[in-house]
């Protein structure tokens, strides 16, 4: 049997955003319509090195594959001089399981996806004439989560807030040489929240960092960073004074998001959740009403992202003759 092999940099060079983004559209629809099979997720947390890792598979019904993805993230690495993230992704023929490809993208399908996740988020929730994005977080997701965001809004400015502010800068510095945008390093958090039209988070907190105190009137919050029980990026608060809350998983969310603390300690019943972002999609929900609601997205990251993006890839690299075949 014949299994295609193939490296990050050979992903990175046939997985585009504007498709990303379509194929996760495209999955969220299928997911809230029924169509995608998506087992619970697997956490793993490893205190004692900073470490997370992530296991999720899903299979979309009709498709050629079915996917199974690890995923971690080591927070200590950096200062081994090695990257947070890692990880691979196995393709598998849904008639008859065979193993077909094997992605050693050492997280890069998880950043990408999560990237076009937040960016239909932001298509669908957020004012079209956004004139200040604030960014909580500098790491890598930061940078796929602007990056996405710009394949379907135009903000005039972006702020970055970090706990650390050299990373910030750094953030800031390669950015700006990419994109004619105005950039600022926030040194003060409520600042930077209060001001902005659309704020993204992307840490790893396991404490709130945004007061429900801060947020103001017209306000899209995309939350990336809460995706196991632990984690939490918003005070629950929050999710009580937005208008309209929307998941890319129901289910998921009340367990592991947002949604899952606000529920817990009963800020909001589950009838304050306005639906999944598939719902918007097919056009069983509507998204943003008026320009004053605040809104918020809470992200967990699902696998059927993983099945529709892997799939993509597979099927760009056969055409561009990318990757080798290992004999097994």
């Amino acid at each position: 049997m014949k299994v295609k092999v193939l490296s990050e940099q050979e992903i990175r060079k046939v997985l585009t955003y504007r498709e990303t983004i379509e194929a996760v559209e495209k999955s969220f629809a299928d997911y809230s319509s029924g169509k995608a099979i998506v087992p619970s997720v697997i956490n793993l947390d490893i205190d004692r090195y900073q470490g997370e890792v992530h296991v999720k598979s899903a299979y979309i019904q009709g498709e050629k594959f079915y996917v199974i993805k690890i995923a971690s993230g080591f927070y200590l690495n950096p200062s081994f001089g090695l990257p947070v993230g890692n990880g691979m992704v196995l393709l598998f023929e849904a008639k008859t399981g065979l193993l077909h490809c094997l992605m050693f993208d050492n997280g890069y399908i998880t950043e990408m996806r999560t990237g076009a996740a937040g960016a239909i988020a932001a298509k669908y929730l957020a004012n079209k004439n956004l004139r200040k994005v604030a960014m909580v977080g500098s790491g890598s997701q930061a940078r796929f989560q602007l990056k996405a965001l710009l394949e379907v809004r135009s903000p005039q400015e972006v702020w970055v807030w970090s706990r650390n502010e050299d990373h910030a800068h750094k953030y800031i510095q390669e950015m700006q040489s990419l994109f004619p945008l105005k950039f600022q390093v926030s040194k003060n958090l409520e600042e930077a929240v209060r001001e902005s039209d659309l704020l993204v988070t992307c840490t790893p907190s396991r404490s709130p960092l945004i007061k429900a105190q801060w947020v103001t009137k017209g306000m899209h919050i995309t939350a990336v960073g809460s995706d196991g029980p632990e984690k939490q990026e918003l005070e629950v608060e929050v999710l009580k004074k937005a208008d309209r809350i929307f998941c890319d998983s129901i289910s998921q969310c009340v367990r592991l998001g947002e949604v899952h603390h606000a529920l817990e300690k009963k800020a909001i019943e589950e009838t304050k959740i306005s639906g999944e972002l598939g719902e918007i999609v097919l056009g069983q929900k509507k998204g943003r009403d008026n320009e004053e609601e605040i809104t918020v997205a809470d992200l967990t990251g699902i696998g059927a992202q993983d099945a529709a993006s892997a799939s993509l890839v597979y099927e760009k690299a056969l055409k561009e003759n990318m990757g080798y075949f290992l004999e097994i």
